[in-house]
């Protein structure tokens, strides 16, 4: 995550993007795309990894706990596949 950041910020120093054609054209390239995708991935994932954590620690009942964590997984899902949608439309 780190490293696209990194690539993006030089990116966007080195190449300024001024109008909203421009971006679109740099964000549909294949390779930043694929390099999107695997940035949410990546943050999805510690996001699961955070969130799991907190509930395991702290929702105590095991009700209670099971349908938090499975409402954090759908909600995550959800964002996934809806990011997943913007990024391979354009």
């Amino acid at each position: 995550m780190l490293v696209l950041l990194v690539f993006l910020l030089a990116s966007i120093a080195v190449h300024p993007l001024v109008s909203y054609a421009q971006w679109r054209a740099w964000v549909a390239h294949p390779g930043i795309t694929a390099a999107f995708i695997l940035f949410f991935s990546a943050l999805l994932s510690h996001l699961w990894v955070g969130l799991r954590d907190v509930l395991l620690d702290y929702a105590k009942p095991v009700g209670v706990r099971n349908t938090l964590l499975v409402l954090v997984a759908v909600g995550l899902l959800g964002l996934g596949l809806w990011l997943m949608v913007i990024l391979l439309r354009l």
